[in-house]
């Protein structure tokens, strides 16, 4: 038996709305750990494939930035290969979820308070829900015959005001995008604690070696070097009688299907935080258009709802990253 789980990120670096860090975890009972790290893609090639088009309608899994639509498409809502896939293995076990609510909920995504988020998004928004169920059951079936389980998908949004203190305080966005996805490698670890998990988390911009922020997060545990290269840094951590390897692989979406998963995820949860501040502020200013949250839209879009921010006595730091 092998479990086998991705971490990675999406809204790294805008400046409005949430930094999303998510992880998806496979157990493949027929797998042998010792083979190295299965194809995923080729195991579900019945119900998943890679690209945007497919003759068979397969399911596509891949990075978000190549399956994330433009937003003035008019032929394909922009959610659309996003959408399919996360509530498809979300809902292989339990009904879809019928709102971004209960989404965020089975994720264990925290959304805060803050009004901008006050409101649901029904769900889904690109598919009809028939459509959607032919893909949950494909995916079943597929999964079944593999003797694969996806048991465990996270996300953990980190709003403007959390971001913004967890520089502050650890220095480096860099950080804090490095903190929220070794917790999550260590929720996975907590989940199968016998199992020996193996982790990939895309690599952390050019850092090559991470024994020493590995061990800040993980001071009890015993960590060995098994590889750092430029291209695959790997380390063996042991807590007690539990084991646990991580890999810090280059462009990893392209390698390991849960990677490509965990950043649909997470494009996906913060397009969904992203419709949430938009209606918000569209409500009341109707003429404005709608942002994604970089840079340089970001600050069209903070000096047009000004008026609003100021008229609510709105608090920017909640609202606006610092960096």
């Amino acid at each position: 038996m092998l479990v086998y789980a991705g971490i990675d990120e999406a809204g790294y670096g805008p400046m409005l709305g949430p930094l999303c860090v998510a992880c998806s975890v496979f157990v493949l009972e027929d797998a042998d750990p010792a083979s190295g790290p299965p194809n995923l893609w080729s195991i579900l090639r019945d119900a998943v494939c890679r690209g945007r088009r497919d003759r068979r309608k397969r399911i596509a899994i891949d990075d978000s930035k190549l399956l994330k639509g433009a937003n003035n498409s008019k032929a394909t809502h922009p959610l659309a290969h996003l959408e399919r896939a996360v509530l498809a293995f979300i809902a292989v076990d339990h009904e879809p979820p019928p709102d971004d609510e209960a989404l965020f909920t089975r994720l264990g995504t925290e959304i805060g308070d803050r009004p901008w988020y006050a409101s649901r998004t029904d769900l889904p928004v690109a598919w009809e829900a028939d459509a959607l169920r032919i893909a949950i059951a494909r995916l079943q079936r597929a999964m079944i015959r593999a003797r694969v389980t996806c048991p465990l998908l996270q996300c953990r949004a980190i709003d403007p005001e959390q971001f913004n203190d967890g520089v502050a305080r650890m220095g480096s966005k860099a950080a804090v995008n490095f903190d929220a996805a070794m917790h999550l490698a260590d929720a996975v670890w907590r989940a199968f604690p016998r199992a020996h998990p193996r982790v990939i988390v895309d690599r952390q911009g050019g850092r090559i070696g991470y024994l020493r922020p590995l061990q800040m997060i993980w001071p009890e545990a015993q960590i060995r070097i098994l590889a750092e290269s430029a291209e695959l840094s790997r380390y063996r951590l042991q807590r007690g009688a539990s084991l646990l390897t991580l890999s810090f692989h280059r462009e990893s979406e392209g390698h390991h299907l849960p990677v490509a998963l965990a950043s649909m995820i997470a494009k996906y949860v913060r397009e969904l935080h992203m419709a949430r501040l938009n209606r918000f502020f569209t409500a009341r200013l109707p003429e404005l258009k709608p942002t994604a949250g970089y840079f340089t839209d970001a600050r069209r879009y903070v000096r047009e709802i000004a008026p609003v921010i100021d008229e609510l006595g709105l608090p920017r730091p909640s609202l606006i990253r610092r960096t």
